[in-house]
């Protein structure tokens, strides 16, 4: 059996090394005569993987002292309900809706206190990015939340909000790791793995010490509470385990192949052969502003739903995996993270020129 193309928005393609390597380790980790599944979370063996991850993840990203990295679960929809139960003083927050999880967490923000959104894309169906350089943000508000990437509709923001002085909150789930980012220009970054890391099942975030206080809204849950996991160095409760161990392996991949520079440029050429392609193509087109375009995820049309589904289900056959698009805007969608090689991409654009030439 041979290894399709999978360009799925998440759980999404890991690099084969990795899997290799966790393939040769699920018997017998390092001499230890177990998997790592199977290992006590408060072993020394298991303690040196996390904490081996951490460093490393710090390591790529600059990770400031004064930050906390936490190793999480219950899904970057489990922090919509988490930042504002522990970040929201003033009971008021701002929310740049940029798509459909922007949109998610702004709602369940209301539940918590007064959220306000500062911009929205909604009227272009989310297909850019509104200009956010000089907003009206009430003096009072506790942060101001985005999305960074948005991994249905394609955007990405090139150029961060200017929050005039506040806390930035971003959700980076499909964007972590494709590039460098400055962690200091951020209170709260946090993603889900399962689109550039890892497995799903564990959600990564990088948090400013002086955040992390018991001061919370009243009725917070335990386990919902930063503090809690920051005392106990992700291990309050048993952590998603395996999924950490195989983040930690692809954070070594990415150091391997060059550290987040190089990660950024070899994903700026990946994309540039699909969206070249999509620019000059007769049948098929792009569906975001040019400036505002995504590396990870490209959503593209034919405008025919029938041609659409003929091409989806023919790129199937072909040995491309999961290029519909999400369930809410339909169309098609190739997400190509850092694990997608090259030469997917390329076969992917040679594909859709014969397709094109068959079907014009």
């Amino acid at each position: 059996m041979s290894r399709v193309y999978n360009f799925s928005a998440g759980p999404a393609v890991l690099p084969e090394e990795v899997l290799k390597e966790a393939a040769e380790e699920m018997l017998d980790y390092k001499g230890s005569g177990m998997s790592v599944m199977e290992m006590s979370h408060r072993s020394k063996t298991y303690d040196n993987i996390i904490k081996e991850a951490e460093a490393d993840l710090r390591d790529l990203l600059n990770i400031p002292d004064n930050y906390k990295v936490l190793f999480l679960q219950g899904g970057a929809s489990q922090q919509f309900a988490m930042i504002p139960m522990n970040l929201m003083k003033n009971k008021k927050a701002g929310y740049i809706v940029t798509g459909q999880w922007a949109k998610k967490a702004y709602q369940e923000a209301k539940i918590y206190g007064e959220a306000i959104e500062l911009a929205s894309s909604a009227d272009e169906t989310f297909s850019y990015i509104p200009d956010c350089s000089d907003l009206d943000i009430p003096d009072d508000v506790d942060y101001v939340y985005i999305c960074e990437n948005n991994t249905i509709y394609g955007t990405k923001f090139k150029e961060l909000p200017n929050t005039k002085g506040h806390l930035l909150v971003s959700d980076v789930s499909s964007c972590f790791l494709s590039e460098p980012m400055d962690v200091e220009k951020y209170g709260v970054i946090y993603g889900g793995v399962q689109k550039n890391i890892g497995p799903a099942g564990v959600v990564i975030a990088i948090i400013r010490e002086d955040l992390i206080t018991e001061d919370v809204l009243p009725g917070t849950p335990t386990m919902l509470k930063y503090k809690i996991h920051a005392d106990n160095e992700s291990l309050y409760n048993t952590p998603p385990a395996y999924g950490i161990y195989i983040c930690g392996k692809v954070f070594k991949w990415i150091k391997k192949q060059g550290g987040l520079a190089a990660m950024k440029e070899y994903n700026e050429k990946k994309a540039a052969i699909l969206y070249d392609f999509l620019d000059e193509s007769k049948l098929f087109k792009g569906t975001v502003r040019k400036e505002d375009r995504s590396l990870m995820n490209v959503p593209f049309i034919t405008g025919s739903d029938e041609l659409d589904a003929k091409f989806i289900k023919e790129a199937k056959e072909a040995g491309f995996e999961n290029l519909k698009g999400h369930r809410s805007v339909g169309g098609m969608r190739a997400s190509i993270y850092n694990a997608m090689p090259i030469e997917g991409v390329e076969k992917l654009v040679a594909f859709m020129k014969e397709f094109e030439a068959n079907n014009a």
